[in-house]
């Protein structure tokens, strides 16, 4: 998949060609100045430019400036306005690839970024590795609010060693993603990747399902099984809801985790087996622990690495990218050509505190594209509960969170706890803005 980085200081224009672009198959990172294209061009390796011209901090030209100052060569595409063209073509002098003209014509800029790229693969088509096997999760959007930039940093920092890792999130934040992640940048990701729903296994059925068993070992193994670990040799085993198991199947866990060999129920001889272990919960395990639901030894054996998974009213920023990614994916599914939200029926998802997070979304506007027939997405097809918002709105217009956190913290008498829980974030996350903005 190829990433485009984006700089364009119109946000409405920026979350609507970044939507586009993504639904065409591309990874896509959007920032809004030259200030934050160069501190995330540092970090992070893209393939193609895509820049406005004229910019709050600078303009494009001032990109390709710095590229050639710290010796990077992405290929660059100007943005601009009809009376700019001239400024355009100096830029192109400069080494830009090529332009566009506002307003953009989507698949005109489609296939000069086509045009752009297939130029650079040719050139590194001899020298270029083969692409990883494991196929990129094509159903999910990863976002560009701060929760989620960190979240994703964590999940690259992880994902090369063998350290065992714990996610930790509330239902519908999209944990199994993450998981599937960590494996497919991990040294593991062209060998198998194999979830379990803790939740759903019958305690007596949960040695068969992690270990495996041979035929006539107990009532209904009527053939030879292969479990779990077995079938995730090599690669990455995930064990969502791992807080339901229960206490003896914890143990037998354990003893795999340590030894690494597993024994099919009623075998006479172990297997060993060489895997990586993720895990996810929704649930305290140090409280199960002090409750004694949960074994302390398996925590430690399965958290050498914590991921904890921000709500959707914690990433305010991309509710506006997940709702149009939703809404491009209910398009396809039900064959409804959607053109989109109306501006209040954006302004209601924006404001709601999405107590489901992602999944509840994803549901609600797979019912609201039903509804609306085809036409503009309204309040009235959205129908939300407005029981569930935050008394105060949830934190989605940059311009606006700092009066939002002083009018919370207002109210509460300067209470951060009571206020995070008024804007619909958490503690830490408050504490965060809190130093961003300068809030004393």
């Amino acid at each position: 998949m190829k990433h485009i980085f984006m700089v364009e200081d119109d946000t409405t224009f920026a979350v609507m060609l970044q939507t586009w672009l993504t639904k065409k198959g591309f990874s896509v990172t959007s920032v809004s100045n030259m200030a934050a294209a160069k501190k995330e061009l540092a970090k992070i390796s893209v393939d193609l430019l895509l820049c406005d011209l004229r910019l709050p901090d600078g303009e494009g030209i001032d990109l390709l400036e710095w590229q050639a100052s710290v010796g990077m060569n992405v290929p660059l595409i100007v943005m601009t306005s009809y009376a700019a063209i001239p400024s355009a073509v100096h830029a192109m002098k400069l080494g830009a690839k090529d332009y566009v003209a506002k307003p953009v014509n989507p698949e005109e800029l489609l296939q000069k970024i086509n045009e752009v790229l297939g130029s650079v693969n040719e050139k590194e088509k001899k020298s270029t590795p083969k692409p990883n096997p494991v196929a990129e999760e094509p159903n999910f959007l990863e976002g560009q609010s701060e929760a989620a930039r960190q979240l994703y940093s964590y999940v690259k920092l992880v994902a090369p060693t063998a350290m065992s890792v714990l996610i930790n999130g509330a239902s519908g934040t999209g944990k199994e993603y993450v998981a599937k992640r960590i494996h497919r940048l991990s040294k593991r990701a062209d060998k198998p990747f194999v979830a379990i729903d803790c939740g759903a296994i019958p305690k007596e059925l949960a040695a068969s399902e992690f270990f495996g068993h041979k035929k006539g070992s107990f009532t209904g193994a009527v053939d030879d099984k292969i479990g779990a670990f077995v079938e995730a040799d090599g690669g990455t085993l995930f064990l969502d809801e791992i807080g339901n198991l229960s206490y003896d199947v914890q143990v037998q866990l354990l003893r795999v985790l340590q030894e690494r060999r597993v024994k099919p129920v009623g075998a006479t001889s172990e297997i060993k087996v060489d895997v990586r272990l993720i895990a996810a919960t929704n649930e305290d395990l140090k409280a199960a622990i002090a409750a004694g639901t949960f074994r302390e030894d398996l925590y430690h054996r399965i958290n050498e690495f914590t991921i904890y998974m921000p709500r959707l009213c914690e990433r305010g920023e991309d509710i506006q990218l997940f709702a149009n990614f939703f809404l491009d994916q209910a398009n396809r599914e039900l064959e409804k050509p959607v053109p989109g939200f109306l501006p209040e029926a954006m302004e209601q998802l924006c404001r709601y505190g999405w107590p489901g997070n992602l999944r509840e979304m994803r549901n609600t506007i797979m019912r609201a594209a039903l509804l609306s027939q085809g036409r503009p997405i309204g309040v009235e097809h959205i129908r939300l509960e407005s029981g569930s918002a935050p008394s105060i709105t949830a934190l989605h217009d940059p311009d606006n969170e700092r009066a939002k956190i002083i009018a919370a913290l207002q109210k509460c008498s300067g209470n951060k706890s009571k206020a995070a829980e008024m804007l619909g974030i958490d503690r830490k996350t408050l504490y965060n803005k809190l130093k961003l903005y300068r809030i004393d």
